[in-house]
């Protein structure tokens, strides 16, 4: 079987993502790396929603990274969804990169591997990418907007309609 454009548009961002997470070293920045610079921390709330198995949920997750050099994130985050069965609950590790442009406006591309852990059913593993751009907006504060995708492993296609995700991400964070 043929892998579909989405998946092939998975793989493309991952590798890209990949691409420019190991060429940051050659990326050489002037000035404060900002909310992005060693040793700074983020915390991160979500309340969203989500659709999975037809049914509407309402999505709850925290989160937490820190900058190991400047750019370079390590994070870790977890969701809940709730109100609807049946349950479901992820984790994703991260790796992030923070462009250093010297100016306002940041590019990011990242890696992640997904466990999704959905009640009755059998874990789920995936990885996945994203890509976009932060908007500075104070020191230690920024609004970000871009897009992610997923390939599930091992996806049973007659459990699940589809084993690739791709989604956009909004945000607004703060870093200490």
């Amino acid at each position: 079987m043929f892998p579909t454009r989405l998946e092939i548009t998975v793989i493309l961002l991952a590798g890209f993502s990949l691409l420019l997470i190991s060429a940051a070293g050659a990326s050489a920045a002037a000035g404060d790396a900002g909310p992005f610079r060693q040793g700074s921390l983020r915390m991160s709330l979500l309340v969203g929603s989500g659709t999975a198995f037809d049914r509407n949920y309402t999505v709850l997750g925290l989160g937490a990274g820190y900058y190991a050099a400047d750019g370079l994130e390590l994070g870790l985050d977890f969701e809940e969804w709730t109100g609807n069965t049946p349950r479901i609950y992820r984790y994703s590790p991260s790796l992030l990169y923070v462009v250093p442009t010297g100016t306002a406006i940041k590019p990011y591309a990242g890696a992640f591997y997904r466990r999704t852990i959905v009640e009755g059913f059998r874990d789920n593993d995936a990885v996945g990418a994203r890509l976009g751009l932060y908007f500075l907006s104070g020191r230690n504060a920024y609004f970000g907007a871009g897009i992610a995708g997923n390939v599930y492993l091992d996806c049973d296609r007659t459990v699940y309609s589809s084993c690739t995700e791709a989604y956009p991400e909004l945000m607004f964070a703060v870093t200490f």
